[in-house]
């Protein structure tokens, strides 16, 4: 039903990124949804089953690691800058409209956790995007990490990013902490215990991944407040899909933003936390996503739901 290749892609500053492309059977033009995945990932961590998804449904798909991540070029490695993932999200958008087979009045983002604020953003800003979904999206670093890390921990973690930033003018290399526990001594991004146990999982150590991100890259995160955009995607549809227990992107700033924007607006609600989306519950999340993009890029009605609506847990 459909072909999966390599593509590569420049930027507007000349780094190459790479991913796949799917394409679905016929001459088109298809509709397109440009994906990527969040914080410190790589594609091949459960995204391909979104994508073949979403290619099966009949939309041509570009899925691609971010720079200095996966297949893509960038230094320095596992270093994350979400204002400039957004930019290259809009190179992104780019790459999937100069397909020949694709329509390019016709282009959704979809973006999960990290990426899923980069959606808001880039929605947002590029009126090429005809509509957004946004899978247990990021809405305020500011907020999220405040929670998750004790006020005396937040200020030992500022000083340890600054005097990094320091040694990296010096000319020595960035330091990085581990995403989940790696057994060293080094506190990890996502203490957790059910982070630890999704990250270690086969699934979600496919090839290029890295359990690293630089520590320039956690304070940047506290002052990427995504959420503050979305408003502006309106009046083009944007969709929600929330974890119901979700203690990394916050459940509920997820739920008090999605209630302050305007329509068009849908909202899906699933079990579990921040990682259920990509695996347990991976299949309603799929489900709600081709929905949404069916009804808003091929235009169809909904079949099961209103716009609307809300898939709860019973």
């Amino acid at each position: 039903m459909f072909t999966t290749t390599p593509i590569e892609f420049q930027t507007v500053d000349q780094t190459t990124l790479r991913g796949q492309l799917r394409l679905p059977a016929g001459d088109g033009p298809h509709p397109g949804i440009v994906m990527s995945h969040g914080f410190a990932a790589v594609i091949g961590q459960y995204l391909p089953r979104f994508a073949d998804a979403f290619a099966g449904a009949g939309f041509a798909v570009l899925l691609y690691d971010h720079r200095n991540f996966g297949a893509s070029d960038g230094t320095p490695r596992q270093d994350i800058d979400p204002f400039q993932q957004v930019e290259d999200t809009l190179d992104a958008v780019t790459a999937l409209r100069s397909q020949p087979t694709v329509d390019p009045d016709r282009i959704g983002l979809w973006g999960t956790s990290y990426s899923g604020g980069h959606a808001m953003v880039v929605g947002a800003r590029d009126p090429r995007v005809a509509c957004v979904v946004a899978q247990v999206p990021t809405i305020s670093g500011e907020i999220a990490l405040s929670r998750r890390i004790p006020p005396v921990a937040t200020r030992q973690t500022l000083k340890g990013i600054y005097a990094d930033r320091e040694a990296i003018v010096a000319g020595k290399e960035p330091a990085t902490r581990p995403l989940v526990d790696d057994g060293s001594d080094v506190p990890p991004v996502f203490a957790g215990p059910t982070a630890a146990e999704f990250m270690n999982r086969p699934g979600s150590q496919p090839e290029g991944f890295v359990n690293a991100v630089t520590v320039q890259s956690l304070g940047r995160s506290r002052t990427y407040n995504p959420g503050e955009h979305a408003h502006r995607i309106s009046p083009r549809p944007l969709k929600f899909i929330v974890a119901d227990h979700d203690p990394v992107a916050m459940t509920d700033l997820q739920l008090e933003l999605y209630e302050r924007l305007p329509q068009p607006k849908s909202l899906t609600l699933i079990r579990g936390e921040h990682w259920a989306p990509y695996d347990e519950e991976a299949a309603q999340s799929i489900d709600a996503a081709i929905e949404f993009f069916t009804e808003h890029l091929i235009g169809t009605p909904a079949s099961t739901s209103e716009a609307t609506a809300v898939v709860a847990p019973s």
